[in-house]
């Protein structure tokens, strides 16, 4: 019991004083993981629409794929992407695996399948709700998928938030294409990982802290920003 008061309070040092080695590792956590949440949301967001108001051979299939694929294991995601990045593989030349970059791309294919499959439910449940009133006005399909993830823009942060929460605490695939390089890799999970396992709890217990506040700070805004909406727009 002792112990854990001793760390905690040295955890809360570590976060009062600024730590410059706690704040470059959130640092990068963020801008992986909001890199890879945008670049995941412009990929599955279009996808998930067109999977909802398209018709087309094998549409169910990907629906199922997609469904399938959210709860992909990120180790696999890991191992795909270090075969592709690493010397042998066919993107070896460019020199990517243990970078950031490695990372990005790696939390981008784990979270894609999340995005799409939650954006597919929105704009299906809205394309059944306004399907008559988009045809009578002309509307394509490929036009009303643009419609409907517009008119639907503040319900699918949702599928934003989700994946946002499974990039930044995700291990195993940033593990693996990113080494965990001090410095140059290293976020706030893995760390977590590496000072729990040395028995260092202070900053494992900081960044803890750090993450827990960050996802509730994302969702309050997105809770905030959907209240505001309804306001506005009713």
């Amino acid at each position: 019991m002792h112990e854990m008061t001793t760390s905690l309070a040295l955890a809360g040092e570590l976060f009062a004083q600024g730590d410059s080695q706690l704040l470059a590792i959130v640092l990068l956590s963020l801008r992986v993981s909001l890199t890879a949440t945008l670049l995941a949301c412009l990929i599955g967001m279009p996808l998930g629409a067109l999977l909802a108001v398209g018709r087309f051979p094998g549409r169910r299939t990907l629906i199922v794929l997609f469904n399938a694929l959210m709860g992909l294991p990120p180790v696999v995601v890991g191992l795909i992407v270090y075969l592709l990045l690493s010397r042998a593989g066919p993107l070896g030349q460019f020199g990517l695996l243990f970078t950031p970059t490695a990372m990005v791309i790696a939390q981008t294919i784990l979270i894609v399948p999340i995005v799409a499959a939650l954006s597919r439910q929105v704009v299906e449940d809205a394309w059944r709700e306004y399907r008559e009133q988009l045809r009578s006005l002309g509307a394509n399909r490929l036009r009303a998928a643009r419609t409907l993830l517009w008119d639907g823009r503040f319900s699918l942060t949702t599928a934003g938030l989700a994946g946002f929460g499974r990039a930044v605490a995700e291990v195993g695939a940033v593990m693996i294409v990113g080494g965990n390089i001090d410095g140059v890799t290293r976020v706030m999970t893995t760390t977590i990982a590496l000072e729990t396992s040395k028995g260092d709890l202070p900053l494992a217990l900081a960044l803890g802290m750090i993450l827990i506040a960050v996802v509730l700070l994302i969702n309050i805004a997105a809770f905030l920003l959907r209240q505001w909406a309804e306001r506005r727009w009713g």
